[in-house]
């Protein structure tokens, strides 16, 4: 996992030297922001209509609270861990209809990451908590509007192939094992509202 990590850095700087002299933008997904999920992205250009663009997100966080529950009369309380961490990386490829970092273009995305969720009743997962990995790749279309010559917004969707392995647990602080899997399903891979600075 890390060497893949590093190899996918390491092809962003390459990236970077190759494009010198094109155009590089820092930006955030605003989307994620809410989430409570740390990142960055920065996107170079590589030619008239391709651009290459490298997202980093991560979340270190835990929201522990005491819930109360009666079974058979009994009321009873516990320490849940509620938490959404996660690290991912998806690099991507883009096709600009009309020319970089302007208007629509089409991308192709390679995933990658690590999570560990659960105690959240509106994601679905109050009783359990899920740790393992994910990759997969996608296709994603956006659209990128300039506001001025440095500021730019752009929205972004995309879908594809994700493979997971997880270990499932009882939600509870050291929950018990319950199951552990592998699955390959279909599923949005993307999604994101992002606030871009053009460097250069």
């Amino acid at each position: 996992m890390k060497r893949i990590c590093v190899l996918i850095i390491i092809s962003t700087v390459i990236a970077c030297s190759v494009a010198k002299g094109q155009t590089i933008a820092a930006k955030t997904n605003l989307l994620y922001d809410l989430t409570t999920t740390i990142n960055f992205g920065l996107e170079v250009g590589v030619a008239p209509k391709w651009t290459i663009e490298l997202p980093v997100n991560y979340n270190p966080w835990s929201f522990p609270i005491d819930r109360t529950k009666t079974v058979n009369g009994v009321t009873s309380t516990e320490r849940i861990d509620r938490k959404i961490k996660h690290w991912l990386i998806q690099p991507e490829g883009r096709y600009w209809f009309c020319e970089k970092f302007n208007g629509h273009f089409a991308g192709l995305h390679g995933i990658i990451g690590g999570y560990n969720v659960g105690g959240f009743d509106f994601l679905g997962l109050k009783e359990d908590r899920y740790q393992g990995n994910v990759y997969g790749a996608g296709l994603a279309y956006g659209y990128h509007y300039i506001l001025n010559t440095h500021w730019s917004i752009e929205g972004t969707i995309g879908a594809g192939v994700v493979y997971l392995d997880y270990k499932q647990y009882e939600c509870p602080v050291c929950g018990a094992l319950k199951d552990e899997a592998t699955t390959t399903r279909f599923a949005p891979t993307k999604v994101g509202i992002s606030i871009i600075y053009m460097i250069k």
